[in-house]
């Protein structure tokens, strides 16, 4: 790619994370190489074996097992400010085609990041590096920001009828 562009999936239906990664298939598919940093996520997803099938994916988790739920401790803070100095050192790096900052605005939301944090490692980007930034509550300066911005709307959801997350599809 000549020029990459910052990409954001926000809103409070599913598929954010879900089209995340199906922009990094269609990606790695092209031959182009790819970080996937999750933050607010340790738990055990499917999506976490694709590194074994695609050797040019490099998948990592800046998050806890568990879900916030309340106020954040300060280990969730500190995970996400690994997570966003691990992120600045990849676009530094400038050895990606895609970066993929996924639930970077839920760290925001809940306050484990500040977003001029945020914009400030957003500024390293180099010029052919695509950046995918996923997650609700997108900030207005992340959406201002960004060159394309995605809501997901959501509708109509099974959890709501009491399904549980399901192997190979929310998880």
């Amino acid at each position: 790619m000549k020029k990459g562009y910052i990409q954001v999936y926000t809103g409070n239906g599913k598929g954010k994370t879900t089209a995340a990664l199906g922009i990094t298939l269609r990606s790695l598919c092209a031959g182009n190489k790819v970080f996937f940093g999750q933050f607010m996520k340790g738990q055990d997803y499917s999506e976490l074996k694709a590194p074994t099938y695609f050797k040019n994916l490099t998948m990592e988790q800046f998050g806890n097992p568990a879900f916030i739920n309340g106020k954040p401790s300060q280990d969730d803070i500190d995970r996400a400010r690994k997570g966003l100095e691990r992120m600045k050192e990849v676009l530094e790096s400038a050895e990606y085609d895609m970066v993929v900052f996924d639930e970077i605005n839920t760290t925001l939301f809940f306050h484990l990041l500040e977003v001029e944090d945020v914009m400030a490692v957003l500024d390293l980007k180099p010029e052919k590096t695509e950046v995918i930034l996923t997650g609700r509550y997108a900030p207005q300066e992340i959406i201002d920001r960004a060159d394309l911005v995605t809501e997901m709307k959501e509708i109509k959801h099974y959890y709501n009828a009491g399904v549980e997350a399901r192997l190979g599809i929310e998880n």
